[in-house]
C-alpha cells in the first residue's frame, strides 16, 4: 500500500537509545551473536527464532520462577495443544508484588467523589491479609474467585490474593444485568465473589446490592460474598446471605510475607469472556506464565513502560485491558486508576488527571479521541501533558484523521501507538513501537514474537491486500483452554476453523510499505456487496468527518440474491436526517472511498447498540434487520437501542 510521504512523528535519536526496546535489541546482538540493521530484521528474528526471543525475554525481565529443565516449548507447531516452559514453576502475582517500598503504586480517582493512593508497601500487606482471609475460608489452587467491582485499588488487590492461592480469578464491571453475570458466573462456579456496594457514573450514585443478592439466589457454588464500600461507607448488607464487608474479611489478619503457590507456567490464572452478544460468552482461560510474559513484553518493550512511570487505561473490570493495566506493576510502574464517566463533569476530566498525576502512558479507546474530537476541545491548549511520552487506544479502529486530530490538538511530541489484539490472547497482535516513526493511520508494527501475517480467502499470504489477519506459530499467551470445553471443539473452532493449524483472528487487515499494520474492522462483519470486500471502518471513517454526523453503524442487508450496504448514523443533538444530509453522506463516501462504499439506505437512529465493554456492535443489528433473534441482550450496555433497528419500513424496499 502507498502511504503517506512523511509520518507524522519520529523519535530523536537520543529518545530512542533511551527505550528498554533500543537496549533490549542491543542485548540480543550480544548475546545470540546478531546484526540488527533495523527493527523490521529484529522483529523477524523474534519469529524465527521464537524460542531464543520468549527465552531471552524471561531472562532480562528477571521473571521470579523455577525454571527446571531445558524445555522452552513442547508440540511448537501444533496450534492449539503447543505448551511454553512446560517445566517452569511460578505465580503470576509473585511477579507484581516484587517491589516493596513506599512509593506510590495506585493512584485512584472515582469521579470527582474518591482520591486515593495506596503505596507499594500497602498494597503487598492487604493482599497478604486478604490471601490470608481466603486461604481460612478453604479458598485454594483451581477454585474460582469472582469480582463484580468498579475499577479501584480493592478489585486488584482481591486478584492478586485470590491468585497468589493458585485460585482463578474472573471479574465482571458493575454495569452488567444480573443474566449477564450468571451467563458468566454460572458456568464457572466461584466459591466467593467481591462485589462493590454500587459505583458512580456521570455524577449519580447507582447501587449494585440487589443485583448482588439475585445473584447470590442463583449461585449455589457461593460459601461467602465480601462487598467493598464505595459509594457508601456503610452499605446495608444486613439481608445479604454470607456476606461481610471487605475492611472486616481482611482485617483480622496482619499482614506479612506472602506464601506464594508457584504453579506450572501453564496453570490457569484468570477466566476472561467473549462479548456474548450471539450467544453464551465463551469463558477463556489464560495461564499464569503466559499472561506475564505477554505483557511484559507489551509493556516495557512495545510501550516503554519502566519503574516510576505512570500508567493509565481507561477500562472497565470486565474487559481485557483492566488485566493489562493491572500487569504494569511486573514492571514496577505506578498504575493510575479511574471509574466513572470520562466526561464528568466535562471534556477535561481526563487531562485533568494526567496533569495531576504526572501521566506517563495515556491509554484510551478510539471513540474516546473521536468524542473528545467532537467535543472540540483541544487540550494541548488547556492543559500541560509535559510528563505523556505515550498514547495507546485500542477497541476499535483509530482512523486517520484521528491521528491528525492527536499531533494537532492534544500533543505534538508523543509516540501514538495504536494496538490491537484482545482477549483471545490477553495481549495485542499489533502495537507501539517506540523506536520506530508513526505514520497516519497505522499501527506501527507487528508484535514481536508473534508470527503474525494476513492471508486471502486461500490462505496465501500477502501484503498491500486486504485479508484475514492470522498469526502461523504458536505464542505463550494462547488461551489455556476454554473452560467447560472438555474435548476442546469450542477452543478449536473459534480460531483453527478457517485455516489448519493457524489461528484466524478475525480482523480485516493489510500489511503497509513501513511494516506497519491497518485493520478495517472485524472480518465478521465485512461488507460484501456484489462480492466485493469492504470493511466497516473505512465507511465509519468518512461519515464521521462531516460535522452533522456524531457516529455511524453500518451492516450488510441480504437483499435480491445478494448484499446492500445499510448505514445507520447518529446526529448531532436536534439535528434531522434530510434529503441535503443524505446526499452529502452519499458524495462522502463516494469521493473518498468508492462507489461500491455508497450505501443503499442511510437511516437515522437515536442510539448505537454497544458490548458493555463499549463496542458498537454490528453483528446484533444484522440480526435484527434480517428478523432474527439476538441470543444475548444482557451482554450489552443499552439493548433497548435495538429497538430502533427493528421492522423498520425503509428496509422492506
Amino acid at each position: 500500500m502507498q502511504g503517506d510521504a512523511q509520518p507524522l512523528w519520529e523519535p530523536a535519536q537520543d529518545r530512542v537509545e533511551q527505550t528498554t526496546l533500543y537496549a533490549f535489541m542491543r542485548a540480543m546482538e550480544e548475546r545470540w551473536d546478531e546484526t540488527f540493521i533495523d527493527f523490521s530484521a529484529f522483529w523477524r528474528w523474534t519469529v524465527e527464532e521464537d524460542e531464543k526471543f520468549w527465552l531471552s525475554l524471561w531472562d532480562y525481565c528477571d521473571v521470579v520462577a523455577e525454571k527446571r529443565g531445558e524445555r522452552i516449548v513442547e508440540h511448537k507447531h501444533r496450534m492449539p495443544g503447543a505448551r511454553w516452559f512446560p517445566d517452569a514453576r511460578l505465580s503470576y502475582p509473585e511477579n507484581l508484588l516484587r517491589r516493596r517500598d513506599d512509593a506510590v503504586a495506585m493512584v485512584f480517582w472515582g469521579e470527582d467523589q474518591v482520591r486515593r493512593e495506596l503505596t507499594f508497601n500497602e498494597v503487598y500487606d492487604q493482599v497478604s491479609c486478604t490471601a490470608q482471609a481466603l486461604a481460612a475460608m478453604g479458598v485454594a489452587k483451581g477454585d474460582r474467585v469472582a469480582g463484580f467491582m468498579p475499577n479501584m485499588p480493592e478489585t486488584i488487590i482481591a486478584m492478586l490474593a485470590t491468585t497468589s492461592l493458585g485460585a482463578i480469578w474472573s471479574s465482571c464491571s458493575p454495569d452488567f444485568g444480573v443474566k449477564g453475570l450468571l451467563d458468566r458466573f454460572g458456568q464457572i462456579t466461584p466459591k466467593v465473589l467481591f462485589a462493590g456496594d454500587g459505583y458512580f457514573y456521570n455524577g449519580k450514585p447507582f447501587d449494585s446490592l440487589e443485583r448482588v443478592a439475585a445473584v447470590q439466589a442463583e449461585l449455589d457454588s457461593l460459601e461467602c460474598t465480601v462487598v467493598v464500600p464505595y459509594s457508601r461507607q456503610d452499605p446495608p448488607i444486613g439481608d445479604l446471605a454470607l456476606t461481610v464487608r471487605f475492611d472486616e474479611f481482611s482485617g483480622a489478619y496482619q499482614p506479612g510475607d506472602i506464601a506464594f503457590e508457584r504453579v506450572d507456567f501453564n496453570d490457569p490464572l484468570v477466566i476472561l469472556y467473549s462479548s456474548g452478544t450471539t450467544g453464551m460468552p465463551k469463558c477463556i482461560v489464560h495461564g499464569h506464565g503466559g499472561s506475564l510474559l505477554q505483557n511484559l513484553k507489551e509493556h516495557r518493550l512495545h510501550s516503554d513502560i519502566k519503574p516510576g512511570d505512570r500508567l493509565y487505561y481507561f477500562t472497565t473490570c470486565g474487559w481485557m485491558m483492566w488485566n493489562w493495566l493491572a500487569a504494569g506493576l511486573a514492571s514496577e510502574a505506578t498504575l493510575l486508576l479511574y471509574d466513572g464517566s470520562p466526561f464528568y463533569p466535562d471534556g477535561n476530566t481526563i487531562f485533568d488527571y494526567a496533569d495531576a498525576a504526572g501521566m506517563t502512558v495515556f491509554g484510551t479507546s478510539a471513540k474516546y479521541i473521536d468524542a473528545v474530537k467532537n467535543q472540540g476541545l483541544s487540550p494541548k491548549d488547556t492543559h500541560d501533558l509535559s510528563t505523556v511520552k505515550a498514547i495507546l487506544t485500542t477497541g476499535s479502529v483509530l482512523v486517520p484523521e484521528s491521528f491528525d486530530f492527536v499531533y494537532q490538538h492534544i500533543k505534538s511530541d508523543v509516540c501514538l501507538s495504536s494496538i490491537s489484539g484482545g482477549t483471545d490472547i490477553m495481549g495485542c497482535f499489533a502495537g507501539g513501537n517506540p523506536t520506530g516513526s508513526v505514520w497516519r493511520g497505522e499501527l506501527q508494527t507487528r508484535a514481536l514474537g508473534m508470527a503474525v501475517d494476513v492471508f486471502d480467502a486461500d490462505g496465501h499470504s500477502v501484503r498491500g491486500e486486504r485479508g484475514e489477519l492470522v498469526c502461523t506459530s504458536s505464542f505463550p499467551s494462547m488461551p489455556v483452554s476454554f473452560w467447560n470445553d472438555s474435548d476442546g471443539s469450542k477452543y478449536h473452532d473459534a480460531y483453527f476453523d478457517v485455516f489448519a493449524n493457524v489461528w484466524r483472528h478475525g480482523d480485516w487487515c493489510e500489511l503497509t510499505d513501513h511494516d506497519g499494520m491497518i485493520i478495517f474492522g472485524r472480518s465478521d462483519a465485512v461488507l460484501n456487496p456484489g462480492g466485493v470486500r469492504i470493511g466497516t471502518a473505512e465507511i465509519y471513517r468518512q461519515v464521521e468527518q462531516l460535522d452533522e454526523v456524531e457516529e455511524g453503524l453500518v451492516i450488510g442487508q441480504e437483499w435480491e440474491g445478494d448484499t446492500r450496504v445499510v448505514l445507520f448514523v447518529r446526529l448531532r443533538e436536534g439535528l434531522e436526517l434530510d434529503d441535503a444530509l443524505v446526499d452529502r453522506i452519499r458524495i462522502q463516501i463516494r469521493q473518498n472511498a468508492s462507489p461500491r462504499h455508497v450505501p443503499a439506505k442511510i437511516l437515522q437512529v437515536p442510539d448505537l447498540p454497544r458490548t458493555i465493554s463499549g463496542k458498537i456492535t454490528e453483528l446484533a443489528v444484522r440480526e435484527i434487520i434480517h428478523g432474527r433473534p439476538v441470543r444475548n441482550t444482557d451482554a450489552m450496555a443499552n439493548p433497548q437501542a435495538l429497538e430502533h433497528y427493528k421492522d423498520r419500513p425503509e428496509l422492506a424496499t
